[in-house]
C-alpha cells in the first residue's frame, strides 16, 4: 500500500511495541489492561462482525468474535479494535453522532479508510517489523516461513502472509481469492520490480491456467483446508516480460470460504 496513512498506522503500532518493550507473541490482554480496556469474547451465536469497540463515559471495552475458531483471527480482531482506540482521530470518527458502539470487519477486505488503518495497526502490533524480520530470517521462503511466523506471532495465516510480503526481500505475492475472482493481492517490492509487472486488481479473474483457478472449482478443497502446489507462470499471473521460474502454493481457508495463494519467484538482480 502506498497510502501514507496506512503506513503511519503501522508505524504507530510498532512504536507502541518498542515503547512498551513488548515481545512476541504480543500480550494484547496486558496491553488493554494497562489502558483499563475490558476485553470480552462474544458468544459463538453472534456472527456478522469481527469485533466491536464500545465506549461508556471515559471507559472502553472490546468484544471479539468467536464463531470463527482461529485464535489468530480473534487476536487480529482485538488488535484491530485497539487500533480504533490508539490511532489519532479514530475514537472521534467511530463514535461520532453520540454512538456508543462501533462494529468492525477486520481483515484487509474493507474499502473504508478507517477500517484499513485499523487493519494495518493490527498487523504492526502483532507483527512489528523489527521482531518479525528477525524471526523470518530463520526460515526458507514460502508457506513454511508464513506458517512458522503465524505460530510464533499467534496471528492468522492470512495476516502473517500479508505482513511477510510487505517485509521480505524475496519476490513474493499473496493472493486471496473466491471462486474465479481475486479478492485482493499483496506483493513484495522484489516482485513488483520484475520487468513488465502488472498488479492483479480486486475483482479481476484468476489466470485461466493457474493452479489456484482449478483448485477453487472444487468447494471441498476450500472447506477442508486442502493444500496443493505446482510451478507457476509469472507471465500469466503478472504479465512479466521475462520468463522467471516460480512456485505456486495454494491453501483453502476453510470456514472463511476463500483461498490463499503464495507465489514465490526465483528472482535475482541478474534476471
Amino acid at each position: 500500500m502506498s497510502d501514507s496513512r496506512l503506513e503511519d498506522a503501522t508505524l504507530h503500532a510498532e512504536k507502541l511495541v518498542r515503547d512498551e518493550r513488548l515481545e512476541l507473541p504480543i500480550d494484547l490482554m496486558a496491553l488493554a489492561h494497562s489502558r483499563d480496556i475490558l476485553i470480552e469474547a462474544k458468544p459463538e451465536s453472534a456472527k456478522g462482525v469481527s469485533g466491536m469497540l464500545l465506549q461508556v463515559g471515559n471507559n472502553f471495552a472490546i468484544g471479539y468474535a468467536t464463531h470463527i475458531k482461529s485464535k489468530g483471527f480473534q487476536r487480529f480482531s482485538i488488535a484491530h479494535e485497539l487500533g480504533h482506540f490508539f490511532l489519532a482521530g479514530h475514537p472521534e470518527h467511530v463514535f461520532k453522532g453520540g454512538k456508543l458502539m462501533h462494529e468492525s470487519h477486520a481483515g484487509f477486505g474493507s474499502g473504508d479508510q478507517i477500517e484499513l488503518e485499523a487493519d494495518h495497526f493490527a498487523a504492526g502490533l502483532l507483527m512489528p517489523s523489527h521482531l518479525f524480520k528477525a524471526e523470518a530470517g530463520k526460515y526458507s521462503d514460502g508457506f513454511t516461513a508464513i506458517e512458522k511466523l503465524a505460530e510464533r506471532c499467534e496471528a492468522s495465516l492470512t495476516a502473517s502472509a500479508i505482513r511477510y510480503a510487505e517485509l521480505t526481500d524475496a519476490a513474493v505475492a499473496v493472493v486471496i481469492s473466491t471462486g474465479p475472482t481475486v479478492n485482493y493481492c499483496f506483493t513484495s517490492s522484489a516482485m513488483r520490480s520484475i520487468r513488465g509487472y502488472k498488479h492483479p486488481l480486486k475483482g479481476s479473474l484468476l489466470p485461466r491456467d493457474s493452479l489456484t483457478r482449478a483448485f477453487n472449482q472444487t468447494d471441498s478443497n476450500i472447506l477442508s483446508a486442502r493444500r496443493e502446489d505446482d510451478s507457476a507462470d509469472l507471465i500469466t499471473w503478472f504479465r512479466a516480460e521475462d520468463e522467471i521460474d516460480a512456485y505456486e502454493e495454494v491453501l483453502g481457508l476453510g470456514e472463511y470460504g476463500k483461498t490463499m495463494t503464495i507465489i514465490t519467484a526465483e528472482f535475482s538482480d541478474e534476471d
